[in-house]
């Protein structure tokens, strides 16, 4: 099997587990492409991106141009002369010219189990939207957004219990695996890719703050869908006597539940030790962790010792001044 030199271009923390799989085969990894540095928190220092940490640590070549198309880093590419161009998490469709340049073309890890869900949050919109799968999907890169053919794809079963964070840590390394496989098939020659159904596409666009905001007016699993797929990030939050507060864990609503709810949608119905009940359009919904502006997270029930609360109190679910 021959061994493949690969440019890497990746950002976040989901790249990693893949890095680390190629850098102990036998190809070779000649350097990685991230973004430019941004600023981050609020004194705004510049900090590198994970991908960026990981290639400081393994002292790897590192490029991070503003543009894809500039000459000069076009010109730094060809001389490199690259096997294969891998992504995964970029966060940018590559322009027709770099999809041209390695010998064996370029290929992508995305986190679905396309052609549902493309786009930049597979994660999240599939938990949100409370799908039973997700998966790891390895494409050839064309111009449209991750539209290209299949190499190679698994799916992954979504528990009614799995946070964002959670799937996002088995696709990663379920993604790594794959994407070794696709590099090997390369390697040897037998790799083959069949076209996407588009038909059966579905799309994951980039989360809005809207999307963050809990409606209390849906169902109690529409919202406990939307706490657990925003869990660890962004997090979903409401709004409590014109502050925000932070939303992150509930308990799976009762499928066999009968009662409904007879008070108004985001009111708080009942408090405990160790959490608190809102109404909802349906069934009350249980929340046990929660996390004031400026707080650390706390379960339901400190909270609700620290802000006073009792039922009747309402949650808004949308900002006041």
């Amino acid at each position: 099997m021959k061994a493949l030199k690969i440019i890497f271009m990746g950002t976040p923390y989901f790249a990693l587990p893949s890095l680390d799989l190629l850098d102990r085969s036998d190809h070779h990894i000649q350097a990685l492409v991230v973004p430019p540095d941004r600023p981050y928190g609020r004194g705004g220092k510049e900090r590198p991106t994970p991908v960026k940490e990981w290639a400081l640590k393994k002292s790897k070549e590192i490029k991070q141009p503003k543009k894809l198309t500039d000459h000069t880093f076009l010109e730094w590419l060809r001389k490199k002369a690259p096997d294969l161009i891998i992504t995964a998490a970029f966060g940018k469709v590559l322009p027709a010219i770099l999809l041209e340049l390695p010998a064996l073309g370029c290929i992508n890890l995305h986190a679905s189990y396309l052609p549902y869900y493309r786009g930049a949050a597979p994660i999240h919109r599939a938990i949100i939207e409370g799908a039973e799968f997700s998966g790891a999907s390895i494409i050839k890169m064309s111009t449209e957004l991750d539209a290209g053919d299949i190499i190679i794809q698994e799916k992954e079963e979504i528990s009614p219990f799995d946070t964002a964070g959670m799937l996002h840590d088995r696709l990663a390394l379920r993604g790594a695996a794959l994407l070794l496989r696709a590099v090997d098939a390369y390697a040897k020659g037998t790799a083959a890719a069949v076209p996407q159904d588009h038909d059966r596409a579905t799309y994951a666009p980039p989360l809005s703050r809207e999307d963050e905001r809990l409606k209390w007016n849906s169902s109690s699993v529409k919202i406990y869908n939307c706490i657990r797929g925003l869990n660890p990030w962004p997090g979903a939050y409401t709004t409590f006597k014109g502050k925000r507060l932070k939303v992150w864990r509930a308990n799976r609503p009762d499928p066999e539940r009968k009662s409904h709810c007879r008070e108004n949608p985001g009111t708080i119905i009942s408090v405990g030790e160790d959490y608190l009940t809102v109404a909802t359009a349906d069934f009350p919904l249980t929340l046990t962790e929660l996390q004031p502006a400026g707080k650390k997270q706390m379960n339901a029930g400190s909270f609700c010792c620290g802000y006073h609360i009792k039922p009747g109190h309402i949650f808004n679910g949308e900002e006041q001044s």
